[in-house]
């Protein structure tokens, strides 16, 4: 990540891995797509400041073609790389999920650290090799988060925007069972979840993405237990 202050208010890349971090085990849930899942909650983050925006008519193979809205260099790192990036020309939402999200998982890593909401540890495997292993850190607002989620999804409350594209992507990625023990899973939540993802094209774009992964791994799992 370039060396540069970072705004107070996390992104919503770092909320969504926050929640997809296990704190025991240090794994981060749905590890095998994640690239689209982080791609996608940067690219929500710039529809709803208001950086790019898709054409409902303009549609391909690879979904709605995203357009950058040109303005003042984004202060963000994340939100400014992806921007340019998006500005160069026109593309599918899918495929900027790919390009935007490659490497995203060490850079949101980094940041939490940061942040220390995670920290870094050495530690000795069968007592000889070291090795780097990131935890928990302070877990305040990883509560803070996992409290607003379950207030929408279980009790009721009516979500504001950021927290519809995180419980969206979260659902989109497949991961929200994975927060059982805090958010009991159920069919109220599924579908509550489900409502809010097609709420967004962004997370709707990483539900598909994901699908098609899902899909070609079951596939080729399935040819070579045959073959």
């Amino acid at each position: 990540m370039p060396n540069e202050t970072m705004p107070n208010e996390t992104l919503i890349v770092e909320d969504l891995t926050l929640l997809m971090f296990d704190d025991k085990s240090g794994a981060i849930a749905g590890e095998g797509t994640l690239y689209y899942t982080l791609g996608g909650a940067v690219l929500v983050e710039l529809g709803l400041g208001g950086h790019v925006t898709v054409d409902e008519n303009d549609a391909g193979l690879n979904g709605l073609k995203v357009h950058a809205v040109a303005g003042d260099p984004l202060p963000d790192p994340v939100l400014r790389a992806a921007h340019e990036k998006i500005a160069e020309r026109k593309r599918g939402v899918q495929t900027l999920l790919i390009e935007i999200g490659t490497g995203m998982r060490e850079t949101v890593l980094d940041r939490l650290v940061e942040r220390g909401m995670l920290r870094r540890e050495s530690r000795k495997r069968l007592g000889l090799f070291h090795t780097t292993a990131t935890v928990a850190g302070d877990t305040g607002h990883k509560k803070f988060l996992m409290e607003t989620v379950r207030a929408v999804l279980v009790d009721g409350a009516e979500p504001d925007t950021r927290t519809t594209a995180l419980i969206g992507l979260l659902s989109a990625s497949g991961t929200l069972p994975t927060l059982h023990r805090s958010i009991p899973w159920s069919g109220k939540v599924y579908k509550r979840a489900k409502e809010l993802e097609q709420t967004s094209w962004g997370a709707e774009a990483v539900n598909t993405a994901v699908l098609r992964t899902v899909t070609a791994v079951t596939v080729g799992t399935a040819v070579a237990a045959t073959s």
